[in-house]
């Protein structure tokens, strides 16, 4: 073990990352190129050296893995290959990365088919990249665990899905611009409608192309944030059915408190959709699929499934309140993982962090990770979480900084609490489960005072994701 020197560093942890051997034969190119290694240099030095040597006279593979040619003259430096340094990994890169449990999303899926009746369709709502979760895998996961119909918010995560080979009937849960309308043709995609002049351009649009212009409907039942109003729904469709391009394929609402414990909104709204509907099919209007429920309405109201219910934030396992908590086993999609990037001892009244709101208490190890409130880790969070190190909770210390943040190591033994004793390149959970430990988004939301769908796209932001 390496001594605590005075300034507080206690030397390199003895731990390599697998595979390794050292910097230079990692960079192509030998240490000690045209000259031997110090006589009195650590065994490491002299191992890295003859293997580098080695590497660089036969053109193995390992040192050289990223040249661009293993055989050249004598005396020639090696030349990267971009091809081959694209295919670093993005978790080797830089050590924090959200895993995607793709089973997860299989088992919330079977679990929300198993609550609906028979015949009524699933939509998986993949908007914000699948709620920061990778929309083209949770996508292609949840139309092979059951879903019929995929939703997204923008024309761009619409044609991301086509792009990757996702043919299923996908709905932009809004109205995009009029100047996309020949995206929306071009990619198959179908637009929510609520505003007469943009029905009639697309269908203008489709008809010059010599195809239909399929769409939903969207109906404001009191949410008030689009749609057309409820009791003028007749009335729009005269204005616009008449145009032979045009293909109704679907109407909608949504809830906006179906969350909630209160239910007299609720209750509102469904009875306006209702006589909405009723209105439409009495003037002769075919609503095609009717739809309504997102994930907290299809666990909590069998009676408003219609033809179809939308699964959203619940897909991802997280609960859109916990009314619904004790209706359903959701399992959690994302869990968030780093690796500690440094350990250092922190003497007595030092500060750790910018503003050094936290000061050591002594006898503490202050460990770093690589993730920031630019990764999604928010600033109001910090003092107020905990991460989970080889099982067993430690208190985030300091202000969350952009790319980085820290954790205390208490290193005193008291109870049944073991003492830890971390090393760089440790893994540690930022969100998930560890034996009996565990973190989850729904803890930070509370802390924080918002919702777990909030911090799920922001743990997006810019962190690689691994797909297990």
């Amino acid at each position: 073990m390496a001594q605590d020197l005075p300034n507080g560093f206690t030397g390199f942890s003895q731990r390599r990352p697998n595979g390794f051997v050292s910097a230079s034969a990692a960079m192509g190119t030998p240490r000690y190129v045209g000259a031997q290694p110090p006589a009195n240099g650590p065994a490491g030095s002299r191992g890295a050296y003859e293997a580098a040597t080695a590497a660089f006279s036969s053109g193995a593979e390992g040192a050289f893995q990223y040249a661009r040619d293993h055989a050249r003259p004598d005396g020639e430096p090696a030349q990267f290959d971009p091809d081959k340094l694209r295919l670093i990994p993005d978790i080797d890169r830089r050590w924090a990365w959200t895993e995607i449990d793709l089973n997860a999303i299989r088992h919330n899926t079977s679990a929300v088919k198993q609550r609906i009746d028979n015949g009524v369709r699933l939509m998986a709502v993949v908007k914000a990249d699948g709620y920061g979760h990778g929309a083209v895998r949770c996508a292609k996961t949840a139309l092979n665990s059951g879903a019929d119909y995929l939703g997204v918010a923008t024309v761009n995560e619409a044609i991301e899905l086509r792009e990757a080979l996702v043919n299923a009937p996908i709905l932009i849960l809004s109205q995009p611009p009029e100047t996309a309308i020949p995206l929306l043709l071009a990619y198959k995609v179908m637009p929510s409608v609520y505003t007469s002049e943009f029905a009639i351009q697309y269908a203008e649009a489709a008809d010059a192309f010599g195809v239909r212009a399929p769409y939903h409907l969207a109906v404001n039942t009191g949410m008030n944030r689009i749609g057309v109003r409820h009791d003028e729904v007749v009335e729009f469709m005269g204005q616009v059915s008449f145009h032979r391009a045009l293909d109704l394929v679907g109407t909608f609402t949504h809830f906006a408190t179906a969350d909630s414990a209160e239910t007299l909104d609720f209750q509102i709204q469904v009875k306006r959709f209702i006589e909405a509907i009723t209105a439409l099919r009495t003037a002769g209007v075919n609503p095609g699929i009717v739809h309504a429920a997102n994930s907290a309405a299809a666990i909590r109201y069998p009676d408003v499934q219609f033809d179809m219910v939308r699964l959203g934030i619940g897909m991802y396992g997280l609960h859109p309140s916990g009314v619904t908590r004790p209706m359903i086993d959701l399992r959690p999609v994302m869990s968030v993982h780093a690796r500690i990037t440094d350990v250092r001892t922190v003497p007595m009244s030092e500060g750790v962090s910018y503003g050094m709101n936290y000061r050591s208490p002594g006898s503490v190890k202050i460990c770093t990770v690589p993730v920031g409130y630019a990764d999604g880790l928010r600033r109001g969070l910090s003092g107020r979480t905990d991460v989970i190190l080889k099982g067993q909770r430690c208190h985030q210390v300091g202000n969350i900084c952009m790319d980085q943040c820290m954790f205390e190591v208490d290193l005193r033994v008291y109870g049944s609490r073991r003492r830890l004793d971390p090393l760089i390149g440790d893994e540690v959970l930022l969100v998930g489960r560890e034996g009996d430990s565990v973190i989850t988004l729904d803890d930070m939301a509370n802390t924080l005072g918002t919702i777990n769908y909030e911090l799920a796209v922001g743990f997006a932001l810019r962190m690689p994701r691994v797909y297990v």
